[in-house]
């Protein structure tokens, strides 16, 4: 019975919303889906935009009393178990599960909310990189710079990520090879072929990994952050035994990210192109503002919903599209226009289901470029660290791990030193 209002919700989002049909900047109408929308908010015309925006939250907004009933059914079932098991709130009880104190989820928000400054800047370069008078919600995910032709093949792609690894160590990068030379990678799209890429293995034999390379800079990141997954995974099944050699999810994104921010750094020091340096600061950019900023304010907004429901509180409809718009005021600042429908957004987001979940990628991000940045100064300590962190697997509680490579994420200042890199990158536009 627990499961029930998120497979209510799962239902309606998966199988039963429909959001018509919207037409494309060449004129060809496509059915609008939660799985296309992206496409749609990517586009270079505001028209189009414009019109997917609407239209999606025209169709949430018709069944916003259905999912609020569903959201509220699925925050009493968290507080019925959380009562149940002695623990003082559904946020303790989550936590607990993975030995996270809660200072580690109060501290984000908090250092977030801090540096609330350079989220206001980001948004002020968009506005002008896209020169409009207003900068919508519509807008938020258009591309600031213009495609360019940068394609990158896989053998440049190998050549690149092992060059831009080699501050990680020789034997890091040997086995980053042994993975390239040795069929861990299956690369190309087939017929037949699902779409995505991932990284697998199971224990006792080296780690795979699976790629849908087309030639985009984006492909060469995705080699760099799945090859992260690989090394992770294949460090903790060589150095434990199988009941600790899985890792948690509060460390999982750890090793990916950690890899892309390195991969990052070297290519803006290595491209003297200033289409180029832009196209990849764009990248970063999009990644604070969706994994750190965008993650932490889902988890405000969940654990201020959940507080409420805990004080005696109705979750209605209102009051949950009264906080969402709230945050959203807090988190754009004055320069963003804060459209009606985006008080609805909350209504669309899966991950709510599994109660403060959220935040694990927004601490994740945090500790790879705290990382990053300590392995690009050459920190020994830091790298013979990082490799015991790999091989920990769950041997240890995730912040345990995390301290191995000189990470306390119980401080503020992991979190702030992640924000005090975008707020040098900003300078860099």
């Amino acid at each position: 019975m627990s499961t029930v209002p998120d497979e209510v919700f799962s239902k309606f989002n998966n199988a039963d919303v429909k959001f018509g049909k919207v037409k494309r900047e060449n004129g060809q109408e496509d059915e609008l889906t939660n799985g296309n929308f992206a496409t749609f908010m990517e586009s270079q015309d505001r028209a189009v935009r414009k019109a997917a925006f609407e239209a999606l939250y025209k169709q949430y907004g018709a069944y916003i009393n259905t999912i609020a009933a569903a959201f509220y059914g699925n925050v009493k079932q968290a507080m019925f178990y959380a009562d149940a098991r002695g623990y003082k709130s559904t946020l303790n009880m989550y936590l607990d599960g993975s030995f996270i104190p809660e200072n580690v989820y109060k501290n984000l928000i908090k250092t977030v909310n801090d540096n609330l400054d350079k989220m206001y800047c980001y948004v002020d370069i968009r506005k002008k990189a896209l020169g409009v008078d207003e900068l919508h919600f519509y807008d938020i995910y258009a591309p600031m710079v213009e495609d360019i032709d940068w394609k990158i093949s896989y053998d440049e792609a190998k050549d690149i990520v092992v060059k831009a690894l080699a501050p990680m160590g020789e034997e890091y990068v040997s086995h980053i090879k042994e993975g390239f030379n040795n069929g861990w990678v299956d690369v190309y799209e087939n017929t037949g072929k699902r779409s995505g890429a991932f990284s697998w293995g199971a224990y006792g034999t080296h780690p795979y990994v699976f790629l849908n390379y087309s030639d985009t800079l984006n492909d060469v990141f995705t080699v760099i952050h799945e090859m992260g997954h690989a090394m992770h995974t294949y460090y903790s099944n060589a150095n434990q035994p199988y009941i600790y050699a899985g890792y948690k999810i509060f460390v999982a994104e750890v090793a990916s990210t950690c890899n892309e921010a390195i991969l990052m750094q070297y290519m803006l020091k290595n491209t003297d192109d200033e289409k180029k340096k832009r196209y990849l600061l764009n990248h970063f950019f999009e990644q604070f503002k969706g994994t750190l900023y965008r993650q932490t304010m889902f988890a405000e907004f969940e654990m201020e919903a959940h507080a409420k429901a805990e004080h005696g509180e109705v979750l209605s409809a209102e009051s949950l599209c009264a906080m969402y718009k709230k945050l959203n005021e807090k988190y754009f600042g004055p320069d963003m226009v804060i459209d009606d429908e985006i008080a609805l957004e909350w209504a669309r987001i899966p991950h709510f289901y599994t109660p403060f979940y959220v935040y694990q990628y927004a601490t994740g991000y945090s500790a790879a470029i705290a990382i990053s940045t300590k392995i690009l100064a050459g920190d020994e300590q830091v790298i013979a660290g990082y490799r015991k962190f790999l091989s920990g697997g769950s041997s240890m509680h995730p912040i345990e791990l995390l301290k191995l490579c000189g990470i306390d994420m119980t401080r503020p200042d992991v979190v702030q030193e992640a924000l005090d890199v975008f707020g040098e990158l900003l300078k860099q536009w």
